[in-house]
């Protein structure tokens, strides 16, 4: 006997079965791009939130980490790392990095002090060596609220270590050394002709001796012998 074929109501029922299938898959996907959609809301958040230069401090601590493991590997295997280095630079990069290197930081001499006081501040940044180890430990430890936001309170938050106050100190008591020597007073030679005003005359009298003094000397014993044509 032939089966009997499916009755009306039987249709009715599949068709309906399948309706809900597809619109439970419908359901699942729209919560599943709800939920990304979210994520991603709060992660552009914290791009937002973060300091322009995240992106490439993170990078730059990131590479300088791989600069450490890559020491280790050398110093494990009894290899020079600054060879190992070489060896794997090419010539043309080696004097593309040559060339911009000898145009980096060009001595423009004094323009102003708001542009001397951004020389010194670059001078004293390139001078920081960062703590990796430290680093780790607290990204280990704080996560991503290692990195500060708009929303962070930082004031009262931070303690510094003994060593950091002690580099501190050194550091600021070279600055002073230094600038102490800059601009010591010279002495005062009782014997020196007087050939100046004032002590601005004086000063500027001297900058022209020291730069133009060679090539004066001649004319300048002709006039003291008189004998100057």
């Amino acid at each position: 006997e032939e089966e009997a074929e499916p009755g009306p109501s039987a249709a009715a029922e599949q068709r309906r079965e399948e309706r809900l299938r597809r619109f439970r898959e419908l359901h699942m996907k729209r919560h599943e791009a709800c939920k990304l959609n979210s994520q991603e809301v709060v992660e552009e958040d914290k791009r937002l939130k973060l300091p322009p230069n995240w992106e490439a401090k993170k990078a730059r601590l990131e590479w300088e980490l791989q600069v450490q493991e890559k020491k280790k590997e050398c110093a494990a295997r009894g290899e020079d790392y600054e060879r190992v280095k070489l060896l794997e630079i090419s010539a043309e990069d080696a004097e593309r990095w040559e060339r911009k290197k000898k145009k980096k930081n060009p001595d423009l001499g004094f323009s102003d002090y708001a542009a001397a006081q951004l020389r010194q501040y670059q001078r004293l940044t390139r001078q920081i060596k960062p703590d990796l180890e430290q680093y780790e430990k607290l990204k280990e430890q704080y996560g991503e609220a290692l990195y500060p936001t708009s929303d962070s309170l930082l004031h009262g938050t931070h303690v510094p270590t003994k060593d950091g106050v002690d580099r501190m100190v050194a550091d600021l008591e070279k600055q002073i050394e230094k600038r102490e020597k800059y601009s010591r007073r010279r002495p005062y030679n009782d014997d020196a002709d007087i050939d100046y005003i004032n002590e601005r005359n004086a000063k500027f009298n001297q900058k022209a001796e020291r730069f133009y003094g060679k090539y004066t000397a001649e004319i300048k014993q002709n006039l003291e012998r008189g004998t100057a044509v």
